[in-house]
């Protein structure tokens, strides 16, 4: 019986986790939130702001490497902790 618990318990801490780290729009993110992204500091940031900005809504997570500094090996990191709102 407690090794049952001990499993419940640990599914719904994983759960849990998963929804805290929920990912971050691309489309309604502002520079501080995508900040919090591995690898983006604040002109990697502020680039994506911009070229939101300019270019409107992003359509899919694989516009964010039409962004200048954002390339394929930035982009496989982050793919999993993004996503846009249509």
């Amino acid at each position: 019986m407690k090794t049952w618990k001990l499993a419940l318990a640990s599914t719904l801490l994983a759960l849990s986790t998963l929804a805290a780290q929920a990912a971050v729009d691309l489309n309604t993110a502002d520079a501080k939130a995508l900040e919090k992204l591995p690898g983006i500091g604040p002109a990697k940031a502020q680039a994506i702001v911009e070229h939101r900005s300019k270019n409107g809504a992003y359509k899919n997570i694989e516009d964010l490497k039409k962004v200048d500094g954002i390339g394929n090996k930035t982009f496989e990191s982050l793919k999993s902790e993004i996503s846009v709102t249509k």
